[in-house]
């Protein structure tokens, strides 16, 4: 291999040849890493399934109170509001506070009537 531009067809076959045989290799050492990780958690996972009965033996606690869905903040009460009309509000105090809505807690949303004030 003199040049590089110009090689001849067995040169081009070697050169090609080479390059097929770089990548299967890395391919192959890219699965047999995989195997081996893939071995290592399923012996993990053993391992742990193995020291679940035992922790399954304790007796339960009573069962506790339903939790809430994540990012909520627990049960809201409306009194003479559409829920609708709590969403909107609930939306505004939270874009004026420039805080999510997540963040915040509503107990209780009241509508206020105009004779009431």
């Amino acid at each position: 291999m003199d040049d590089l531009v110009n090689i001849s067809i067995a040169d081009a076959g070697i050169v090609t040849l080479l390059g097929y045989a770089v990548v299967f290799i890395g391919l192959i050492l890219l699965m047999a890493m995989m195997m081996i990780m893939g071995a290592i958690m399923v012996s993990r996972a053993k391992k742990a399934a193995a020291a679940a009965p035992a922790a399954a033996a304790v007796p339960a606690a009573p069962a506790a109170p339903k939790a809430p869905a994540p990012g909520s903040a627990g049960e809201l009460k409306l009194y003479d509001t559409d829920p609708r009309d709590a969403a909107m509000v609930m939306a505004i105090v939270a874009d004026t506070l420039g805080k999510p809505l997540n963040e915040l807690r509503f107990k209780s949303i009241k509508e206020v009537k105009e004779d009431e004030v």
